[in-house]
């Protein structure tokens, strides 16, 4: 309980930097508020195409938290966001509780003036597409089930029937979860799985539509849970601030089939207990991203990578394109000497190669890492390259990374979202093109071919180009 509330405190103090960071974006053209919509029954519809304006400037604010990863800085768990909303047209269904106070989650509306945008951005310019608004929330994660799409905000995971236009959200004051913040929406099994930040891992049945919680009595190595990964061979691995878990065989239930992995009984071989990521490649190796690097497990073996190594771009390259300067190591003990034991005590920015905050692995096993200002790293199996904005990446902060069905990377970042060529060129995506907001977080895609984008403050839903949005 002792290490718990040190966690939380530091996530409260790490709120200093997100208000610098809001401010930062307020003056790079957001509002100061979230622009609220008039109504919530408009649908989406063509995009009028004036000459295409310019995308808003690359803005980490105020989704680009200022600390090592988005999801360690929004302490939702707390209570620490807004969840001042709008009146929406219809009650949300609260997992079958009263009418719930926050019933503009998921509130649709058309954009289409440049007040409408989350970016102060101009209206987009081409394309078709519909943001549903969360209010001053984070979306961290999303995972699509069927015709659903689940969305983790930091106020809790709303589940929405995209064919039904219908929607409950889950969360502490139903009974759902025991924390809002949520930074991982998944599967296992059958189950859907969602990470919370300080509630531990929760599962729920869409057979029964009940939830089960698994926490630290249960074998869970903390009760902040940022990825989990059901391996093809069955083992269940969980991301947390204490180490990795793996339960064999994904046996949940059997309390001696849990295991914990740390830097200690490793012997520093999974170099920093701050796991954030977790992805399966090549002949089942289980590749870790953490605050210290990206660790691979395999055979029982463990190796890891470092700056030292190659991981993440230089400073000297990357200072002058980082907008965002706000320095974590300012206002948390734990990063600030963190940086001195990583050799980076005179740098005073928004940048730590060895913090991995996203991770992916395509078919031909390259594994790829999103970085907190160091651009995005890339290993062949042998010598590791990095890409920034001088290669066309839209920022140097990389919160998210995911390989869709065609083996495609696409990259979430502070400056919006890329989708990485053959030829290692990058198709960018910004507000001008129907994104919320340029700071991106998490994506999905639907069975009918839809983008879903999460960020702060909401999600865009982006249709394929050749379908015709009915009314």
């Amino acid at each position: 309980m002792q290490d718990q509330g040190k966690k939380l405190l530091l996530a409260a103090g790490v709120l200093a930097l997100v208000s610098g960071a809001y401010q930062l974006g307020r003056q790079q053209g957001e509002p100061a508020t979230p622009v609220k919509p008039a109504t919530a029954t408009a649908v989406a519809a063509s995009v009028p195409a004036p000459a295409p304006a310019a995308p808003a400037p690359a803005s980490p604010a105020p989704a680009a938290p200022a600390a090592p990863a988005p999801a360690k800085t929004a302490p939702a768990a707390t209570g620490g966001e807004s969840t001042a909303a709008a009146k929406a047209p219809a009650p949300l269904r609260a997992g079958g509780a009263t009418p719930d106070p926050l019933a503009s989650d998921l509130k649709r509306l058309l954009p289409g003036t440049p007040a409408q945008h989350a970016d102060g951005a101009p209206a987009a310019s081409k394309g078709k597409f519909t943001h549903f608004r969360v209010g001053n929330r984070n979306v961290k994660a999303m995972h699509t089930v069927g015709k659903q799409i689940w969305v983790g905000t930091s106020s809790g995971v709303i589940r929405y029937e995209v064919d039904k236009d219908d929607y409950k959200l889950f969360d502490v004051r139903n009974g759902s979860l025991l924390a809002n913040g949520v930074f991982h929406v998944g599967q296992v099994g059958q189950r859907i799985s969602v990470g919370t930040y300080g509630g531990g891992l929760s599962l729920f049945d869409p057979a029964t539509e009940k939830w089960e919680t698994y926490n630290i009595p249960q074998g869970l190595a903390d009760a902040f849970v940022y990825g989990v990964l059901q391996a093809k061979n069955g083992d269940v691995w969980i991301a947390t601030w204490s180490g990795a878990n793996r339960i064999l065989g994904g046996d949940l239930k059997d309390r001696s089939k849990w295991m914990t992995y740390t830097v200690e009984n490793t012997q520093g071989g999974l170099p920093n207990d701050w796991v954030y990521g977790l992805a399966e490649g090549l002949n089942g190796d289980i590749w870790l991203a953490t605050e210290g690097g990206v660790a691979l497990y395999r055979g029982e073996q463990w190796q890891h990578w470092t700056h030292k190594e190659g991981v993440g771009a230089p400073y000297d390259k990357v200072k002058s394109q980082n907008e965002f300067d706000n320095d974590p190591g300012q206002v948390s003990s734990h990063h600030a000497r963190q940086k001195q034991e990583q050799g980076l005590g005179d740098v005073t920015t928004a940048y730590n190669p060895n913090y991995i905050i996203s991770l992916a692995v395509d078919s031909k096993g390259g594994v790829w890492g999103g970085t907190w200002g160091a651009g995005l790293a890339h290993f062949d199996g042998t010598t590791w390259t990095n890409q920034t904005k001088d290669d066309g990446l839209p920022a140097n902060h990389v919160f998210m990374l995911q390989i869709d069905d065609k083996d495609r990377l696409w990259v979430g970042s502070s400056g919006g979202l890329a989708l990485r060529g053959e030829d290692g060129k990058f198709t960018v995506k910004t507000t001008a093109d129907g994104l919320f907001s340029n700071n991106v977080f998490s994506m999905a895609f639907s069975s009918d071919g839809s983008q879903w984008v999460g960020s702060y403050g909401g999600v865009a839903r982006i249709y394929p180009e050749s379908e015709t949005k009915k009314p």
